[in-house]
């Protein structure tokens, strides 16, 4: 996969298994994990099987998240993305396109979210022509939902997963 997306301070560029140690110690983080299944990654090797993995998407579907670099100082922040969700069924969906991000918590709160995800709408709606989009974060995650809000995106309806945690579906059309 060659595309690469850049914003005024960003670098949006495929996964490498050369991130995978940067990627690790984002993933490892317990703060990371708080509004995700709370299961932090514990080893770089499993960190490697999810980049593959998603590399497998990029051939597949010809989208998927993507390493989100700082340009200024060319640091590995996180991941950002669209991906199309067909190996699980989300609030009754499947086979849709999934926008999402994950970013180190030392770079939370600095608006880089937001402008990858503002970059990434963009995209999909008009370079793959989208018609929609959706989102779904944990519902205590007011940071996310204040992102997904900001940009645009539109609350649908609260969704419990099958654990009984309470989820935010979130959706935007072309």
């Amino acid at each position: 996969m060659n595309l690469i997306l850049e914003t005024e301070r960003l670098l949006l560029r495929p996964l490498e298994l050369s991130d995978a140690d940067e990627m690790f110690a984002m993933d490892n983080q317990a703060e990371v994990h708080k509004y995700l299944w709370q299961s932090p990654t514990q080893t770089v090797e499993e960190t490697i099987k999810i980049i593959e993995m998603v590399q497998k998407q990029y051939q597949e579907n010809g989208i998927g998240r993507f390493a989100t670099i700082l340009k200024e100082t060319t640091e590995f922040i996180g991941w950002t993305g669209i991906k199309f969700v067909n190996d699980h069924v989300e609030n009754g969906n499947t086979n849709f396109y999934d926008y999402g991000y994950r970013l180190n918590p030392k770079f939370w709160a600095k608006g880089y979210a937001t402008e990858a995800s503002i970059a990434w709408l963009d995209y999909g709606f008009n370079q793959m022509n989208i018609q929609e989009m959706n989102a779904y974060t944990h519902a205590e995650n007011a940071a996310s939902n204040r992102v997904l809000e900001k940009v645009g995106m539109t609350f649908m309806e609260n969704y419990p997963d099958e654990s009984g945690v309470t989820w935010k579906w979130w959706q935007m059309k072309k």
